[in-house]
């Protein structure tokens, strides 16, 4: 199987085209900032956790208006109360996270090499509550959202980064995430790339496209759409429904694959979870 180009090149190229040589993570890394500096020189790369209002002045400031009173509030303060309410057997999840004071969420996701697994903070979230007897939760919205939003909360300002372990195990999930992202897929043909790469800083329909750099940053979020907080899983679902295709179960290999990828090229940017958008 032929495969995929460093972003540098695919940049080169203007086109996605299938080649021999394989770039390196670290190589994908360089080549994703060099790439989106080169198209927006005056956006700070701190500012890539901002996404599109990084690139829209307009919509920053509305962006900005509505932080002042932030939508994900509520679901900070709900995550804490059941972050802190014991299980059925007296224990809480401070059990199973005991640095979440210090700020966790900037760890995941990480490779796991007893199960050759992705993990992220979601999947131990429930992993916890099994362990000690509770049943799990769904994964898109709800409870696991406002958790997810209460140690996003705590870890803010935390630096992502991501390792790829010495594994083989660890870098075939890296390379599965970055493969899903440069596939075209459902009714559309589309890629994530074909938004988030080759027409990033464009706009579909009333939609200003953000860079691939830093979209991880603020999850969970308030949608407006959505009118409530989800979960990275639930736009992963999303973005897939939007191209006409079946959507991979929350917590899939797939969706932890990509997660991976997408936290490794973010690496050097801070929390800024939860958040708000459109």
């Amino acid at each position: 199987m032929k495969k995929l180009m460093s972003v540098a090149a695919i940049a080169a190229a203007v086109a996605l085209m299938p080649v021999t040589a394989q770039a390196t993570p670290e190589e994908d890394l360089q080549a994703f900032r060099d790439y989106y500096k080169e198209k927006f020189p005056d956006v700070p790369f701190e500012d890539y956790v901002n996404g599109a209002y990084a690139l829209d002045p307009i919509a920053r400031e509305n962006w900005l208006s509505i932080e002042e009173f932030p939508p994900y509030g509520p679901a900070i303060d709900e995550g804490e109360t059941l972050f802190h309410t014991p299980f059925k057997n007296g224990k809480t999840y401070a059990d199973c996270f005991p640095g979440y004071k210090e700020g966790i969420r900037q760890n995941y996701p990480y490779f796991d090499a007893k199960t050759g697994q992705v993990k992220t903070l979601e999947l131990e979230i429930n992993e916890c509550r099994v362990k000690n007897g509770e049943e799990p939760l769904k994964y898109n919205k709800g409870h696991i959202a406002s958790l997810s939003a209460y140690l996003a909360f705590l870890s803010r300002g935390k630096i992502f980064d991501v390792k790829i372990p010495d594994d083989p195990r660890a870098l075939a999930a890296y390379e599965a995430g970055k493969k899903f992202y440069f596939t075209k897929r459902g009714q559309l043909n589309l890629a994530c790339a074909d938004c988030h790469v080759y027409s990033v800083g464009k706009n579909l329909r009333t939609e200003l496209l953000s860079m691939s750099v830093g979209h991880i940053t603020h999850f969970p979020k308030y949608r407006s759409k959505w009118g409530e907080m989800g979960t990275l899983n639930r736009r992963f679902k999303g973005c897939n429904e939007q191209v006409r295709a079946k959507a991979f179960s929350p917590q899939s290999e797939e969706y932890r694959n990509l997660e991976y990828f997408l936290t490794y090229i973010s690496n050097g940017l801070p929390v800024n979870g939860p958040g708000a958008r459109k």
